[in-house]
């Protein structure tokens, strides 16, 4: 997939999934906005990619950086084409009745509004320019319960319907909305699941988890005319029919 001239918005993107998406899209010739409240890295991250890349620090669960992150772009490079809703966090992990209100709260803030936000503020760029694709994290845990993770399972499950919603709303003026669950992924957040040592998933070793780049190349296959089926669903990358369209085996 080409991405010359398109112009990818990422958040989360210090690290992890988040940052080989930045390096893949670059290394397909797109322009590419850095997004993440951890300014050192994503000025780092940039300063690796070149001139192709800004970086803008940036909480996604306020709507007024979002939004301003919106117009920086816009101002940089004149098109808002892609957009990854990639940033998320797992904690808190723990039971219900034991979790903390206001860190449960913060998830879903994140988790939730944060990809509302992104949506919120591209949307009218996208639209302008004839459309664009809004490709959103998914997970596994959007469709079963897990053990200790109700924010995180309450998030991703919000977030799929917000997808689909996204998809009836807006299909017809070009907005392409799919959701990439992508499995365990070799990343931090794994780190925090490990030392949580609840449920079966903190269980795995390391070695069981997909590496980053999976994803991320996977996201650049979203972009393609190939994945238009798939609009206004969900991608798991755990299928060999999906990782074989992606070049993975």
């Amino acid at each position: 997939m080409d991405m010359t001239g398109k112009t990818v918005m990422i958040t989360g993107a210090s690290r992890g999934i988040g940052a080989e998406a930045a390096r893949v899209f670059a290394n397909a010739g797109g322009n590419v906005v850095l997004l993440a409240r951890s300014q050192d890295d994503i000025a780092a991250l940039a300063g690796e990619i070149g001139k192709q890349a800004i970086a803008i620090p940036c909480n996604v669960a306020r709507y007024g950086e979002m939004s301003s992150a919106v117009a920086t772009t816009m101002q940089a490079f004149g098109s808002v084409d892609v957009l990854i809703n990639n940033a998320g966090v797992v904690d808190p992990i723990s039971d219900l009745g034991g979790a903390d209100p206001d860190a449960w709260g913060q998830l879903i803030d994140i988790n939730v509004k944060g990809v509302f936000n992104g949506i919120h503020a591209a949307l009218p760029a996208m639209k302008a320019n004839g459309g664009g694709s809004v490709l959103t994290i998914s997970s596994g845990a959007a469709h079963n319960a897990i053990e200790g993770w109700s924010a995180y399972c309450a998030s991703k499950a919000a977030v799929n319907m917000m997808n689909r919603s996204l998809h009836l709303e807006e299909a017809a003026n070009g907005i392409r909305a799919i959701g990439l669950s992508p499995g365990t992924v070799a990343t931090q957040m794994q780190r925090v699941i490990k030392a949580s040592g609840i449920n079966p998933v903190s269980q795995l070793n390391w070695e069981d988890h997909i590496p980053a780049d999976w994803p991320a190349k996977c996201l650049l296959w979203m972009c393609s005319p190939e994945a238009d089926g798939y609009c206004g669903d969900e991608i798991s990358l755990r299928e060999d029919t999906i990782r074989r369209a992606v070049g993975l085996i």
